[in-house]
């Protein structure tokens, strides 16, 4: 655009189109404001606009907020005749209404004169937004023409304000429903998490593209059946008609991280290279992601190098990797190569930052970085930061420096960092500061057991044996019980959960059999096994 700029400088008298086509240049790259400086040179030039400028200058002018710029575009386009050219027109109620102004927008929508189904969407697509259904309705009513675009679009508008009926019975009116009608109302039952009617919805369908299988991969991602989102995708390659894109092998490589399923992970990697995306950035974030989680952190890293574009969730996504398997020097020293690369760190990026300086007990070096949120980069620490910051100082056994730093904290402290100082008490053996933390854990999470375990473990390691003894009834009277640790394991191109003491699995007595041997297999070479952290 630069040399754009410079070749029309050079223009003696640039017509019309050449002042459109520097508009559009400088639209494509979003550089918004300069729009509205260049319009303002050409209203002084005295060059004449015409109905494709408008929409150019008048978009550019919501994107920026310039609010008294907008409306002076408006007296222009009323001043040279354009207020009847539904273009310009629905230019016009796309500005207001992205500004709030409900009133406007429909007083231009009922100027102008010969209104086309598009100009009706736009204005019903405000008060949507507005999330004012019940104006929206009417006008949908009366709108002479509907098209299948109008139609999609009412119905999203009760999705987004999660009336599904009312969706519904549009859509079962709905005289010619497309793919996008379907997939409407796909992601809506997801998104209302209606986990039975989007499935019957998928069931119906009776043309589907990559969309539809995006809405029910996602719609189970949303819900939490990650098992689900694994069987869907094995489904689609299966019935081989629709080919996954970046958003579906995203969900997909999510939910093998939270599954811990490795095998299938690695073979999605493998297949998405093969159809295209090998470097692309989105699969790329997911499969760091994966392998992290997965506990194949060199994988993840290996990811990260060979991908040639990197963007702020990338180098999160690997420093908050590597600090969380305790690879805290590589992890800071990436944070180095992020900002040697002009990349500006986060929030997010100083979580990992923080939790790396816990991991390597670097008390000074984990003040110096939460300083420098403030004072470098213009960041308020949030919650997790002074989580990370009293966890860094428990580890480290500053126990009373912890305390005196969750007193001044400028925010409430939430269950998480009490729970922090909690755990490192019963790595040094601190009663008292224990106590203090169980007095606000029980404030702060009442029903939650797991904190009464804690400090019954720290009683335990100290032989007060009357301590333990009241807090197991303190733990009982709350009426709840902690909830049991929960393995998962991948088996046979499938993922399995296992409880203590579980027996649900239909190969219960060949597991116990094969962990009976084990255990003896164990023993035999010396192991004893702790029951110290066991409540």
């Amino acid at each position: 655009m630069g040399h754009a700029q410079k070749v029309f400088d050079k223009m003696s008298e640039p017509n019309t189109a050449s002042w459109n086509t520097l508009f559009r240049g400088y639209s494509h790259v979003e550089f918004y404001w300069d729009i509205v400086v260049l319009f303002a040179r050409m209203n002084h030039d005295g060059a004449l606009p015409n109905c494709f400028t408008f929409p150019m200058v008048v978009k550019s002018c919501a994107k920026v907020n310039a609010s008294r710029e907008g409306k002076q575009v408006h007296c222009l386009v009323v001043k040279y005749g354009f207020i009847s050219n539904s273009f310009v027109g629905t230019s016009l109620i796309d500005m207001y209404s992205s500004w709030g102004s409900i009133g406007d927008a429909y007083k231009v929508f009922a100027e102008i004169p010969q209104k086309n189904v598009v100009a009706w969407t736009c204005i019903i697509v405000a008060y949507i937004s507005y999330r004012d259904m019940l104006s929206a309705r009417r006008l949908f009513d009366v709108a002479p023409e509907r098209d299948v675009i109008l139609w999609n679009t009412i119905v999203s508008g009760y999705i987004e304000v999660g009336d599904m009926v009312a969706a519904r019975e549009l859509f079962n009116k709905m005289p010619n429903r497309d793919v996008q009608s379907w997939n409407t109302m796909l992601n809506g039952y997801a998104n209302n998490r209606d986990v039975e009617s989007f499935e019957k919805i998928f069931k119906e369908m009776p043309e589907r593209n990559v969309f539809s299988w995006n809405g029910l991969i996602g719609g189970y991602a949303r819900n939490g059946l990650l098992s689900d989102v694994l069987e869907s995708f094995k489904r689609m390659l299966v019935e081989g008609k629709v080919l996954p894109n970046d958003a579906t092998l995203v969900t997909v490589l999510s939910s093998c991280s939270r599954l811990g399923a490795l095998d299938m992970g690695k073979w999605v990697h493998v297949y998405a290279e093969r159809i295209g995306y090998k470097g692309n950035l989105f699969v790329g974030n997911a499969l760091i992601d994966m392998y992290a989680k997965c506990g194949v952190i060199e994988k993840a890293v290996d990811v990260f190098n060979h991908l040639h574009k990197k963007d702020i969730i990338t180098w999160n996504t690997i420093i908050n990797s590597l600090a969380m398997h305790g690879n805290a020097a590589d992890a800071l020293s990436l944070f180095d190569r992020m900002k040697h690369a002009g990349v500006k760190p986060d929030e997010v990026t100083f979580v990992g930052i923080l939790s790396a300086c816990t991991h390597m007990g670097l008390v000074r070096d984990g003040f110096t970085y939460f300083q420098s949120m403030v004072d470098n980069y213009s960041l308020v620490p949030q919650i997790e930061h002074y989580g990370c910051m009293v966890d860094l100082l428990g580890r480290a056994g500053l126990l009373k420096q912890a305390v005196n730093f969750v007193r001044n904290m400028p925010v409430k402290p939430d269950a998480v960092i009490w729970a922090a100082l909690l755990g490192a008490c019963r790595i040094y053996k601190n009663v008292e500061i224990a106590e203090l933390a169980l007095t606000h854990l029980i404030e702060l999470e009442p029903k939650n057991p797991a904190n009464f375990v804690m400090l019954s473990n720290i009683y335990k390691d100290l032989g007060r044996w009357e301590d333990v003894a009241k807090l197991k009834v303190a733990m009982r009277d709350t009426g709840f019980k902690k909830v049991p640790g929960c393995s998962v394991i991948e088996v046979n191109d499938g993922v399995v959960e296992f409880y203590s003491l579980d027996e649900r699995h239909p190969e219960t007595e060949n597991i116990y059999r094969a962990l009976r041997g084990l255990t003896i297999l164990l023993r035999s070479y010396g192991y004893v096994p702790n029951p110290g952290n066991v409540a």
